[in-house]
């Protein structure tokens, strides 16, 4: 076989956009930059561009952030993270979607929403709503939350405990499924204008579950939806979170600053599939990315260098504070971040700069400057040829199946990635042409249809005929 035969037979690469509804989401600072729109977050119109412009690049689906956290760890206050747009403001995600499908064909929209803070059965119905919408477009980035902030500010009296969080989400994946698959059998909605009969009731099943941590007694008020339960998102990489990837999981988010802190965490996560009774392939790995490309090499440092002089190494930490309960402000730049240890927080944000990449010996400046452009990911700057090969050689030593592309400055990042990568990838046979036909669980996973695959657990909860 040829090279280029070799090649092609290639899997192709899978592209999702990161973004969140804030002036900052990865790279803070960024949005003092002449060319950045990010304070147009609130306005449907940068949003519906966007969507165009992700759509135009064959991106499979736009992966919104959120949180209810407001970053007060840094300083051991607010004031950073508002003076810097630190994620704050941060506007619900949910609310723009319809637009930006309205305008889009193809484009899936991947959500955040944490199982410990919104009650099941609302949220139920908003994700059946907003499937129906897209035309069974929409995914789910299943989080569990992890701030003492969003605590308080939902009248909690802390930070569930890590394990316990997970296993109050596997509890409320149960009846979200129950809701999503069992309610209504399918053709229930019959819709018959002759008779006068919109559903048949019998085929419409009441759901009672009462466990440990919810409580409901309804039918669902939505009836089934093209995808039915939504493609499911999880981002969890602690060994708890890693369980409860394996179970539910479709799509898995991966962060880290190295192929040595990634591959780990793929293949590790993929077992716990197979002992889930699932398929290691039935999950796709998307690892957090930032791309500076130019037509040459030469122009993509000189935008990187451009960009390093809008950063903020202050925001950086403040937003890595929040993320890991370590107040950075009382550190020393030159000093070595190995020794610490978090209590609450996103474990693995300071394991892949520890314990999980013991190659490399991290200060607290060395990580403000690192998590000031793209985030915790790696930053890919070059000409199209040499970003297609660092991702490409990202792909090989991790296993991961594509990439969450972070950016430095909006939509230009996107626009760059559409014009001038995209072809380059195509030209290797590693990016797709045109987008598959049916649901964004079809386009992603063309083998198993529009609904959860029948080795998946929530298939399990299928009304019975």
């Amino acid at each position: 076989m040829s090279a280029a035969s070799s090649q092609a037979a290639k899997p192709l690469i899978r592209m999702n956009a990161f973004a969140m509804q804030s002036p900052v989401h990865q790279s803070p600072g960024l949005w003092r930059h002449p060319h950045d729109r990010s304070l147009a977050y609130n306005t449907l119109d940068y949003w519906i561009a966007l969507a165009k412009t992700l759509e135009r690049g064959l991106v499979d689906a736009l992966f919104i952030a959120d949180s209810l956290e407001f970053n007060d760890i840094y300083g051991g206050n607010t004031d950073a993270a508002l003076r810097h747009a630190a994620q704050v403001p941060k506007h619900d995600p949910l609310m723009s979607i319809s637009a930006m499908a309205a305008v889009t064909e193809h484009l899936g929209f991947g959500v955040t929403s944490n199982a410990n803070h919104e009650p099941p059965y609302p949220f139920a119905r908003r994700m059946s709503t907003l499937d129906h919408l897209t035309g069974g477009r929409i995914g789910w980035n299943v989080v569990t939350g992890y701030s003492k902030s969003s605590a308080r500010a939902l009248g909690q009296s802390g930070v569930i405990a890590h394990d316990d969080r997970y296993d109050i989400a596997d509890e409320y994946m149960e009846l979200v499924y129950k809701l999503w698959e069992g309610s209504w059998q399918d053709g229930a909605a019959v819709r018959d204008r002759s008779s006068g009969v919109f559903a048949l009731p019998e085929k419409v099943r009441r759901i009672v579950h009462e466990g440990r941590h919810f409580k409901v007694d309804a039918i669902h008020l939505a009836e089934p939806s093209p995808q039915r339960t939504p493609l499911l998102f999880q981002a969890g990489s602690s060994s708890r979170g890693k369980v409860f990837a394996g179970k539910h999981a479709e799509c898995v988010y991966v962060s880290g600053p190295s192929t040595a802190v990634i591959a780990p965490v793929v293949a590790s996560t993929r077992a716990q599939a197979v002992r889930a009774g699932r398929r290691a392939e039935d999950i796709l790995f998307f690892a957090m990315a930032t791309i500076i490309v130019g037509h040459t090499a030469a122009e993509a440092r000189a935008k990187l260098a451009d960009y390093e002089q809008y950063v903020s190494t202050d925001a950086a930490l403040a937003l890595f504070s929040g993320w890991t309960g370590i107040d950075f402000s009382r550190l020393d730049p030159d000093e070595p971040i190995r020794h610490l240890k978090i209590e609450d927080g996103i474990r693995s944000a300071l394991e892949n700069f520890t314990t999980s990449d013991p190659g490399r010996i991290w200060t607290v400046g060395e990580l403000a400057r690192h998590n000031s452009i793209g985030g915790r990911g790696p930053v890919f700057v070059g000409s199209p040829a040499q970003v297609a090969d660092e991702m490409e050689a990202w792909v090989d030593a991790t296993g991961i199946d594509g990439f969450n592309l972070s950016y430095a400055i909006t939509p230009q990042a996107y626009e760059d990635f559409a014009d001038l990568v995209v072809p380059e990838l195509q030209r290797r046979g590693r990016y797709k042409r045109e987008y598959a036909p049916g649901t964004l669980r079809e386009k992603l996973f063309p083998q198993t249809g529009a609904f959860l695959p029948d080795r998946h657990t929530g298939a399990a909860f299928r009304f019975a005929e």
